[in-house]
């Protein structure tokens, strides 16, 4: 206990402490190698920081993000090279005297002085690119600009530093190449092979998160890049989970508001163009015709319709129920094509949902009485961001004693009544809400709760009252005269 207390401690003295003297007496980064793949909404930066510690006990790493790299980063882990397990990353916000984002890395165990060790650091920045040009015509290739700053900040002097920036296709048209190097590199700061463009290395790089280096030396670059698909949003998911104890089913139903973020059209749109395109397979990448999505396995009677009603140019690919805690990577694909091709700059609304057998999602546990269901967090909308998510479990009539732990954080959550058909009382309802959700925020949503017996037969007895009150009704109505009497 007292050893957590003085790492928090130290933790909170970082974010106070000036960088300058955190690095004096804590480590230097022999080595920094940042490798950006780039994509369409979502870009997943690696960096690898080879790091000597300075001195004896020295556990708690000090990682940077400027302020422009913060504010598009979504997702962020750090863990050992070559372990999987993650490590405690915590963050204290934007730091005054540096004029960046500081998090706290704990080491497993300490460094001795002139120790190594391997720290990668994995990030998803959403929003980081943008079609350039803005506008292109329904024939045209997509290019995208991607804007990121050339030094990798940190609070450690860094011998030797280079970031590696990859683009889907080598069809890059255009990327910054930096001048005044010399201080850091006799070489050319920058070289382009294939679809990779690396600046560096470059050497002997001084502490770098501060306000002197920032506005002195450090210099903005750009990479204009070929984009083979279209560049999708998911500005808004509303995605409702429905328990029913009675029918043994976990219903799932999304309603989704997808955006085509590529450039938008230039002119008018082209039936007939499209459909040539469409006869040549040579249509734009940029324009959405269909999504693979995976839904879950075991899953029946799926639905997908738009404000137009049924959407009938799909395929579904069924796999049977796979036993719960078993490792099969087996799912169910659905090939959903939209009512029209969706260029860039332009929206489509559907909804899509599901049955499931209840059985492949729940557990109950004798001894405490207690349901326990793990419902999944989304659908993955391939490279897609999901920007606003809401996220709506219903449990059944009369369920006590709720709990949930969500694999990650909520922005806001809250517990409410939600009232159906044959419902006396209502079902409570669980919502829970996101924003900025990638491709690494997946997992399950599990809910614990416990439901009486006498909530059990809450619905067979409201359905055996309506009858009965029906028939009373019937038989009254029979024994009054309605004739028109003279």
């Amino acid at each position: 206990m007292a050893g957590l207390w003085r790492s928090r401690a130290a933790l909170l003295l970082l974010s106070l402490l000036s960088p300058l003297v955190s690095a004096e007496h804590s480590f230097e980064n022999t080595a920094i190698v940042r490798t950006v793949e780039l994509g369409g909404s979502l870009v997943h930066v690696t960096t690898t920081y080879a790091v000597r510690a300075l001195e004896d006990g020295s556990s708690i790493y000090t990682v940077a993000l400027a302020e422009d790299e913060h504010k598009k980063t979504s997702w962020i882990q750090a863990k050992m090279k070559g372990e999987t397990a993650s490590l405690p990353l915590e963050h204290f916000g934007l730091n005054p005297n540096t004029g960046a984002y500081l998090y706290a890395v704990e080491f497993p165990k300490a460094l001795k002085a002139n120790a190594s060790a391997n720290l990668v650091l994995e990030t998803v920045q959403t929003h980081a690119t943008y079609p350039w040009p803005q506008v292109a015509a329904q024939k045209d290739q997509q290019y995208l600009k991607y804007e990121a700053d050339l030094f990798v900040l940190s609070p450690y002097y860094t011998s030797v530093q280079r970031t590696k920036i990859r683009a889907p296709t080598p069809q890059i048209n255009a990327y910054t190449t930096p001048e005044d190097m010399e201080s850091f590199t006799q070489d050319a700061p920058v070289t382009k092979s294939g679809a990779t463009v690396t600046y560096g290395p470059y050497s002997n790089i001084p502490s770098s998160a501060n306000r002197d280096f920032v506005e002195g030396v450090q210099k903005r670059i750009s990479v204009q890049y070929n984009y083979p698909g279209p560049k999708l949003e998911v500005t808004k998911l509303e995605r409702a989970a429905e328990i029913s104890h009675w029918g043994a089913n976990l219903n799932i139903q999304d309603n989704i508001w997808l955006h085509n973020a590529g450039p938008a059209l230039k002119g008018h749109f082209s039936r007939l163009e499209f459909q040539s395109q469409n006869y040549y397979n040579k249509i734009s990448p940029s324009t959405l015709v269909s999504i693979a999505l995976h839904l879950p396995a075991g899953v029946h009677d799926v639905y997908y319709y738009d404000l137009n009603g049924n959407v009938s140019t799909s395929r579904l690919r069924t796999t049977p129920s796979v036993p719960k805690g078993s490792n099969s990577n087996q799912y169910t694909l659905f090939e959903m094509r939209p009512r029209y091709p969706v260029l860039g700059g332009w929206n489509y609304s559907f909804t899509l949902g599901w049955d499931s057998p209840l059985a492949d999602y729940a557990g109950y546990d004798k001894e405490s009485g207690s349901y326990l269901v793990g419902v999944p967090l989304q659908t993955l909308v391939p490279g897609a961001v999901v920007d606003e998510a809401e996220i709506k479990i219903i449990l059944p009539e009369g369920a006590t004693d709720i709990k949930f732990y969500p694999p990650f954080p909520a922005v806001m959550n809250s517990v409410s009544e939600h009232i159906t058909y044959l419902d006396t009382k209502g079902r409570p309802a669980i919502t829970l809400q996101y924003q900025q959700l990638t491709d690494k925020h997946t997992g399950v949503i599990f809910v614990s709760y416990k439901v009486p017996f006498s909530a059990h037969l809450t619905k067979p007895l409201a359905v055996a009252t309506a009858l009965m009150g029906l028939f009373a009704l019937a038989f009254a109505w029979k024994r009054v005269d309605t004739r028109i009497q003279k």
